[in-house]
């Protein structure tokens, strides 16, 4: 079984990575969720079209944009 090292870092078994798709070099996240750590593998162009749907508003500035945002993430 891996261990956790001294820098806190993990190798990941061999046979997870090909059932996955990970390869030396590929770049990665990793999330904290209900006491769990999930790696998942970046994948280039996966959120191409994502906000296609979001309507911008040009009466607001980026500037003004950015503000609202910090101020919400303030609360």
């Amino acid at each position: 079984m891996p261990r956790v090292s001294a820098k806190r870092q993990i190798t990941l078994p061999a046979d997870q990575c090909r059932e996955v798709g990970i390869e030396p070099g590929d770049e990665y996240r990793s999330f904290v969720a209900d006491g769990r750590i999930t790696i998942v593998r970046k994948v280039s162009g996966a959120a191409k079209g994502f906000l296609r749907h979001v309507a911008g508003n040009p009466a607001i500035s980026d500037l003004e944009s950015l503000q609202s945002a910090l101020d919400e993430s303030a609360l």
